[in-house]
């Protein structure tokens, strides 16, 4: 018995306007309004779209008041215990999980792109020492499609799919050479014996001979990437696919949504939270720091606390958490203070009425900067490596829009209050 056909209802100068209602795999129904306009001349009102569905999706399920974030259908929780980047990366892409030998098939396509092109290597020369990490990311980024302009063919399911690991090699190629850049040290080299996220580390770090990759560090990395892989439409994903919607070369897509991804409100939220702890300081000053965050006229703000689309605690942060421990056991004591600040300040917010009654609980921002730094990578690198994690996100989105027929180029309308039309005035009589 095929199922009944679900629509709702609206009366507007005594007409009735049926509107359709789409069913989810998982969730709640959406309102199919792509008809209201002609039907009505009537458009939606939803600044910053936190009620609207922007496209149709197989990749990723977000329920913020459950705490829920699954790829592909596979809970985050298991995927963190269970699996490894790479791993996930070929869940995003292929929607399966691997075997053995596609696993290996995989990350050999992968490694066979983790090459720069000179001209993206002496790019960075140009570059101030003072330049940040995630402005020299999203210029290098956007100068990868001046060398593949021509030889990207988006329209053609073998060139998306060559695409994917182009940029899938390349961004951890852009990072490590950003890093150095930064440190003035030369990038370390890929080693056959080395998993990827240890490879990560070595690309980094493996410039210095004495360098030695600890397999604490490696499976935390390794951790932070799968958490950050993807996260549904988030602002930096939503980016990739309206500037891709237009038929723009796929790496400037990319750089659109690291772009996205460097305010403070998303990505840069990790670089914040270190910053915020270094003014913190002690755990003896929190409590003067939590009512700065509640004064409405003060500036100061508690970061990494608070979500989006999570009204329950980020199943993200309570991983990571987890991983902050392992870390800083390994470092035997050493980096332990912001720690245990970020632990107190926790606990404190965590029972704090100001804090419950707006469902303010630690987001994956706040503990993701602590390992970074544990691992030792400067602040205004953590951004980056958000964006190293997410680039298999925004490459699968960008394949699945463009895998569409019926994509067409994304153009949100506005409510508009300026002035009524008006005639022109002659500059001699103004």
């Amino acid at each position: 018995m095929s199922k009944e056909k679900k629509n709702i209802s609206l009366l507007y100068n005594g007409d009735q306007v049926d509107l359709g209602l789409k069913e989810p795999s998982i969730g709640p129904d959406v309102v199919d309004i792509k008809n209201l306009n002609s039907a009505t001349g009537l458009y939606t009102y939803d600044p910053s779209y936190r009620s609207t569905a922007s496209c149709e999706s197989h990749v990723t399920y977000v329920d913020g008041k459950a705490g829920v974030l699954s790829y592909r259908g596979y809970p985050i929780e298991q995927l963190a215990q269970e699996s490894t980047y790479l791993e996930v990366a070929y869940l995003l892409y292929n929607e399966e999980l691997p075997t053995t030998d596609q696993l290996d098939a995989f990350r050999l396509r992968v490694k066979q792109n983790m090459v720069l092109e000179e001209s993206v290597i002496k790019l960075f020369a140009a570059f101030p020492e003072s330049a940040h990490p995630m402005s020299m990311l999203i210029t290098s980024m956007a100068s990868l499609s001046s060398i593949y302009h021509n030889k990207v063919d988006i329209k053609d399911p073998q060139g998306r799919e060559e695409f994917f690991f182009q940029v899938l090699g390349k961004m951890p190629m852009l990072a490590a050479t950003i890093l150095n850049h930064t440190n003035k040290k030369a990038v370390g080299s890929y080693d056959e014996s080395l998993n990827y996220s240890a490879n990560i580390l070595n690309l980094f770090f493996g410039g210095n001979p004495s360098y030695e990759i600890n397999p604490v560090f490696s499976k935390a990395l390794d951790l932070l990437l799968i958490l950050h892989a993807d996260h549904e439409q988030n602002c930096s994903t939503s980016s990739v696919r309206l500037t891709g919607s237009s038929g723009t070369n796929p790496y400037a897509a990319m750089s659109a949504g690291a772009a996205a991804l460097w305010g403070p409100l998303h990505g840069g939220a990790n670089e914040a939270v270190v910053k915020m702890f270094d003014q913190i300081d002690s755990k003896e000053r929190i409590k003067h720091f939590i009512e700065k965050a509640k004064d409405k006229n003060d500036p100061f703000k508690l970061m990494g606390f608070g979500h989006g689309v999570y009204k329950n605690y980020d199943p993200r942060a309570a991983i990571i958490r987890e991983s902050c421990h392992q870390v800083l056991d390994e470092l035997g004591g050493k980096n332990n203070s912001k720690f245990e600040l970020a632990l107190a300040l926790e606990k404190i917010a965590l029972n704090d009425k100001y804090f419950i009654d707006r469902n303010l609980y630690p987001n994956v921002d706040f503990y993701s900067g602590i390992i970074y730094q544990a691992l030792g990578l400067p602040k205004e690198m953590f951004t980056v490596m958000f964006a190293l994690a997410r680039i298999v996100g925004w490459a699968t989105h960008w394949c699945e829009m463009m895998a569409n027929p019926n994509l067409r180029i994304g153009r949100p309308r506005q409510l508009y209050l300026g002035p009524k039309p008006r005639s022109y005035i002659p500059l001699d009589q103004r």
